[in-house]
């Protein structure tokens, strides 16, 4: 038994968590949800100067209780400006039962697949199956992760990609198709990027709308992924109104995603949201209802994503007896 509290790393995490072990964990994660083994998640957000820090906590109550508070800090424009990554922090993981810290875990690779894993997810129950065009909006590190989940939910063929940066556009089309084998290539327009696509990911740090709902083909799948504070905002609250929206978190979404602007807007009301992920996933809402129905998933970041990920690193760090265990206490 590991005495103390163990220290993982960055390093740590990423050759602990791969894709596939992550998106197990999210979906157990939402199922755990949908059938009551879960505490519920909570928020907090601060805004600071060119970006900010958010508190998100959630709890998995399984055959050992789990609780995690992710803190994070997101400053877009760290890359260019300072050479850091836009979003740090640390997740802490506690035992639900007495309270001990358990883990300290470089939250950077949790946040990057856990958000990945969770399109992936919502991509099994709201895309078409056999949709082979695909479009990300946003070339950052996490559209890369974004488009890898993807690919190993649906059949991908061909992927545009489009972001304020055409110089990192062309990048990411060049090393992404290389690596996923795929047809990727950079889209000098917007409407160029989604015209024709059947999946739609946005995941970019803007402050207003900017995929229309004019962009937007039937039997399209938008994911949503971007506005994860209330200043943000990607889609336009008439796409909104008009598609089956389902969210991961409801009251979160309504104050801090896509859905948020949509209710200020007066284009929705709570009550129009078709469902929460969890429902779908366990059958209680249905998914995709027709081959032309347009769903929007609004991916706001749930902590319980956070907690799932971080038990799935915890417990092969035990099995495999890697970190660095210190006593905080003395």
């Amino acid at each position: 038994m590991i005495l103390g509290t163990l220290v993982l790393t960055g390093r740590v995490v990423r050759a602990l968590l791969g894709l596939d072990e992550c998106m197990a964990a999210v979906e157990a994660a939402f199922r755990d949800q949908a059938e009551g083994r879960t505490w519920p998640a909570g928020m907090m957000t601060v805004h600071a100067g060119e970006g900010g820090f958010h508190v998100k906590t959630a709890g998995l109550v399984r055959e050992r209780p789990y609780f995690a508070a992710k803190l994070n800090s997101n400053f877009p424009g760290n890359p260019e400006r300072s050479g850091l990554p836009t979003i740090q922090g640390v997740v802490a993981l506690c035992d639900g039962e007495n309270g001990r810290l358990l883990a300290l875990l470089d939250s950077i690779e949790i946040t990057l697949l856990r958000t990945g894993a969770a399109t992936a997810v919502a991509a099994k129950y709201l895309a078409r199956r056999d949709a082979h065009v695909a479009t990300i909006c946003g070339c950052g590190v996490q559209g890369r992760v974004q488009l890898r989940a993807l690919k190993s939910v649906l059949p991908l063929e061909s992927v545009r990609v489009h972001d304020a940066d055409r110089a990192r556009a062309l990048r990411f089309a060049e090393e992404m198709g290389k690596e996923l084998c795929l047809d990727v290539r950079s889209a000098p327009s917007l409407e160029d990027a989604v015209r024709g696509t059947e999946v739609c990911v946005t995941c970019t740090p803007s402050r207003q709308a900017f995929l229309m709902k004019d962009h937007v083909a039937p039997g399209t799948f938008v994911a949503a992924v971007g506005a994860d504070n209330p200043s943000k905002q990607e889609l336009d609250p008439q796409l909104m109104s008009s598609a089956t929206v389902v969210v991961d978190v409801l009251d979160q979404c309504a104050s801090s995603g896509d859905l948020h602007h949509a209710l200020d807007a007066g284009a929705m009301r709570r009550e129009d949201v078709h469902a929460e992920l969890a429902d779908v996933i366990v059958g209680r809402k249905r998914g995709r209802g027709s081959r032309d129905e347009i769903t929007v998933f609004d991916s706001t970041g749930t902590a319980l994503e956070d907690v799932a990920a971080a038990v799935a690193v915890y417990e092969r760090a035990l099995s495999a007896g890697v970190g660095l265990a210190v006593a905080l206490g003395d």
